[in-house]
């Protein structure tokens, strides 16, 4: 049997990705502060025995991240980056009764700005939580299909399993065990991405009337498949920090005896970016065993958590603390991998046989070439380097737009850096309302996700989610800068 696939450790990272990590830490724990002279190249290439190319890579890595300035015929000098100075987004309050569960009523405002943002030209969408393509292997993927192909002409033509191909389950199954998880291939079901993976949890558990528990604030989407399935949304207060209030959610599961399910993203959590620590991760999965409940576990982002958070330890997802079936398991690689292919999976635990039935009846199966060409790809080494790559590549781009956000924003801005991720969390300043906001800027081409889209109450008005998923360039940079302009004007 093949080893597990643990998450790569910081050490097999490039060098001087490691030696930049270490310089990142030093500048965090004040051994380097803004002003001081960092290391002369000569000097880091004798203390670290590295070639002139590598103290090169060392330092630019630094610089693109905000943290050193290069100065004329002088060097490099530390400067923490500007956005350090913004206050961080409060903490809600834990221990407050969450409002009556209700029907949700999200569809309509939801619908109304994806259609507004629609008919006005857009010449920079902030609003999207998701990648470039160009972030994506896209020349790998192609090969992969055709190499599908060539080995099985007749793919096209055949049907198709309605659970998904054994093949990509058995590749899913595999990595899972770098979660914590031990599943067979038989425990996965394919589905249409993750939001339909969450259609049918809630299907499973759930019928017309019934009451979920979510976080709040939450994903629209989410919300939305609430309100399509005729479900009651009981909102529960989440940390920017660690995620959902347990505190909270146990109050509130002895005030509303009729909660079927809660759902929660437990890895940089949509929108705030939170992620729950193993210890709440474990307490919550005990809570709800006791309760004889649903935990629906939504892991999309877990591989977009930063390396340096990762460390040598893996993420573990909240299901392999499950020992009575009580978590649903729902993921995808829209986000990770590739957007146009639409795959995800469900493992359903005691609900299994009930979703695959479910499945079959709304959208049979996946077609086989996508899984199968995604199959190939994900079981060789170009897989983690490529989210290697990805992860990086998004570190930076964070920090340019959370850096821009400081620069460009008005006074009284609160932000909130996630340890990884496609966005950026920002609450604006004097309570300012994000309609009137999204108002102007789509004005001025710009699209953004404003805080009232993630619940289904009136209390994220004055908040804004920043997409950090395209290349901080020119144009990006003169969004921004408009965007702070634009909220500016807001508060005359």
């Amino acid at each position: 049997m093949d080893k597990p696939q643990h998450p790569p450790p910081l050490s097999t990272l490039p060098l001087y990705q490691r030696l930049a990590a270490h310089y990142r830490e030093a500048i965090d724990a004040g051994s380097l502060i803004p002003g001081d002279r960092m290391p002369s190249l000569r000097t880091l290439m004798r203390q670290h025995n590295i070639s002139l190319s590598t103290a090169l890579q060392l330092s630019r890595q630094l610089e693109s991240e905000g943290w050193l300035e290069a100065r004329p015929r002088s060097g490099y000098f530390v400067r923490r980056p500007s956005r350090s100075t913004l206050a961080v987004v409060a903490e809600p309050r834990m221990n407050v009764m969450p409002d009556p569960a209700q029907y949700v009523g999200i569809h309509a405002r939801v619908s109304d700005f994806v259609a507004r943002g629609r008919m006005q030209p857009i010449k920079t969408n902030l609003s999207v939580a998701r990648c470039s393509p160009d972030l994506y292997p896209l020349d790998a993927l192609n090969k992969a299909a055709a190499r599908v192909l060539r080995l099985q002409p007749k793919l096209l033509v055949s049907a198709v399993s309605p659970q998904g191909h054994p093949e990509f389950r058995a590749v899913l199954a595999k990595r899972a065990l770098g979660l914590g998880l031990t599943l067979s291939p038989d425990d996965l079901q394919i589905t249409h991405g993750c939001i339909e993976a969450l259609n049918l949890g809630l299907r499973a558990v759930a019928q017309p009337g019934d009451t979920i528990a979510v976080e709040s604030p939450t994903y629209y989407g989410l919300l939305q498949v609430l309100e399509s399935q005729g479900l009651r949304a009981l909102e529960i207060p989440t940390s920017p920090q660690t995620g959902i209030s347990i505190e909270a959610l146990e109050l509130a599961l002895h005030t509303y005896p009729g909660i079927k399910a809660v759902v929660v993203v437990p890895h940089l959590q949509n929108p705030l970016g939170s992620i729950m620590p193993d210890a709440h991760k474990e307490r919550l999965v005990r809570l709800i065993e006791a309760h004889g409940i649903a935990l629906i576990e939504d892991d999309t982002y877990s591989e977009l958590v930063n390396e340096q958070t990762r460390g040598d330890t893996p993420l573990r997802a909240m299901k392999s603390w499950d020992t009575s079936g009580s978590v649903i398991y729902c993921a995808s690689l829209h986000k990770i991998l590739a957007p146009g292919l639409r795959l995800g999976w469900i493992s359903a635990g005691r609900w299994q046989a009930r979703v695959e039935m479910f499945k079959y009846v709304q959208t049979r199966g996946n077609e086989a070439l996508s899984q199968l060409a995604v199959a190939d790809f994900m079981a060789s080494p170009a897989y983690d380097r490529h989210l290697r790559r990805l992860r990086s590549t998004l570190s930076v781009q964070r920090e340019k737009t959370a850096e821009a956000i400081a620069n460009f924003f008005p006074e009284g801005t609160h932000l909130n850096i996630p340890r990884g991720g496609l966005g950026l969390w920002v609450e604006l300043p004097q309570q300012l309302s994000s309609q009137r906001v999204f108002d102007a800027a789509l004005q001025a081409q710009i699209l953004v996700a404003p805080g009232l889209m993630f619940s289904n109450s009136q209390r994220f008005d004055p908040f804004l989610r920043i997409n950090c998923g395209w290349p901080y360039d020119k144009p990006m940079e003169q969004a921004l800068r408009r965007l702070g302009q634009i909220i500016g004007q807001q508060m005359d």
